[in-house]
């Protein structure tokens, strides 16, 4: 697994009333956590994680364009996630469960091509929005560069019962491609299978025939 880079987090613990209604933070929470990282799509499954640990919503959370390796200074990374809170004490329940699951969470690499296959056995209320299920569903998060992300999908839609919640059609802002899709967590660790070993495939024959 590629680790993933903590770059920088901060505490507001009574935000401006229009700073928290601007990024999105629902009614009465003023609480807010700032966090940057080297790698989005992690930091969205980790943040998802936090709603589950603590009494948080994900108020804001966004990728740059072009990815890490072009980021714009030394701290901003290739995402923001922001938390809210009722209480500060809140806020930093939620961010160390997401700082804590972003040890466990991140992209493999095969060939020099890195891919995120990953299941959520049960989806906070993060990732519910983003894909469309209930809370407690399972998915699986599936993102690689945008030939291998839209070939593997393919294999991963015919792998197993599962549909395709959400597709992130490249290039997304960090030039990647992918989707989520939801079943059950039998299915969803079947769809990721077949799509790791079909990055895999074109990684290590690029071009075919």
């Amino acid at each position: 697994m590629i680790p993933v880079k903590v770059l920088a987090v901060r505490y507001l613990a009574n935000a401006s009333p229009a700073l928290c209604e601007a990024l999105g933070a629902p009614k009465g929470y003023p609480a807010l956590g700032l966090l940057t990282t080297d790698c989005d799509d992690a930091t969205y499954i980790a943040l998802d994680a936090a709603t589950k640990a603590a009494e948080v919503e994900v108020a804001y959370g966004r990728s740059f364009y072009a990815g890490t390796a072009n980021a714009s200074t030394p701290n901003a990374g290739e995402v923001i996630g922001i938390l809210a809170a009722q209480t500060p004490g809140a806020v930093r329940s939620g961010m160390e469960a997401a700082l804590a699951a972003l040890q466990r969470v991140g992209f493999e690499e095969v060939n020099g091509v890195p891919y995120l296959a990953h299941t959520v056995s049960s989806v906070g209320t993060f990732l519910a929005k983003e894909a469309g299920v209930r809370p407690g569903s399972a998915i699986a998060y599936l993102i690689a560069p945008p030939l291998e992300g839209m070939y593997a999908m393919d294999a991963a839609l015919k792998a197993a019962d599962v549909r395709l919640c959400k597709l992130y059609a490249p290039p997304s802002e960090t030039n990647f491609g992918g989707g989520l899709l939801s079943g059950t967590q039998s299915a969803c660790d079947a769809a990721c299978g077949a799509f790791a070993q079909r990055v895999a495939e074109v990684a290590g024959n690029p071009i075919d025939g």
